[in-house]
């Protein structure tokens, strides 16, 4: 059953919570593809540091983050990957998820053509690789989720048992670095990083 808006509608860390074990699925020209999300990270908006939005920030690039909750923001690090994250809370309140590692589940295949490689434990993990399997880019940004493009799906899948720690990358975010607001399933092997 695909996510409706009201499971967005709620703040990150309880989204990223509950988006583990769910089905994250990509229907593009090429191909549909689709993983099993393992891991994400929250981010709380204008009060955390490690937020683009902290502060109230508000950009051409984080205007997304303002936007209906269910919105694809999607932005590229370094010049070069696309990271995809999912607005949550009540729109106005720029709050969201990282989605940094799946288990593949369908069009591997063509996961592997766009990564280049062939071992199905690297495809999807990592934040920027995962896009890249999934064909996800920057023209996606802005994407209503509870769409037929990029949306996910609840398959039943789980319970699970979440192993709760510090983000990954943000250490410019002072204390909010040391934040425990990053999330995996215990014990899977797509996991970015234990």
């Amino acid at each position: 059953m695909k996510l409706g808006r009201s499971f967005y509608e709620r703040d990150a860390i309880t989204v990223a919570k509950e988006l583990l074990g769910k089905l994250l699925v990509h229907n593009s020209e090429e191909g549909r593809t689709s993983g099993i999300i393992v891991e994400t990270e929250a981010y709380m908006g204008i009060t955390d540091k490690a937020s683009h939005s902290y502060g109230g920030r508000r950009t051409k690039r984080t205007s997304t983050l303002y936007g209906k909750p269910g919105t694809a923001y999607i932005y590229l690090i370094y010049g070069i990957h696309s990271l995809l994250n999912v607005v949550t809370g009540p729109e106005g309140v720029p709050m969201a998820v990282l989605i940094r590692a799946l288990e593949p589940r369908e069009g591997i295949e063509l996961m592997k053509a766009r990564r280049g490689i062939d071992d199905v434990k690297r495809l999807c993990k990592g934040p920027g690789s995962l896009t890249k399997a999934m064909g996800i880019g920057i023209k996606l940004n802005g994407i209503d989720m509870t769409g037929d493009i990029l949306f996910i799906e609840d398959i039943g899948y789980g319970p699970v048992d979440i192993v709760q720690t510090t983000r990954i990358g943000v250490e410019y975010a002072e204390e909010d670095a040391l934040k425990p607001w990053r999330f995996y399933i215990r014990g899977n092997e797509y996991v970015s990083r234990r």
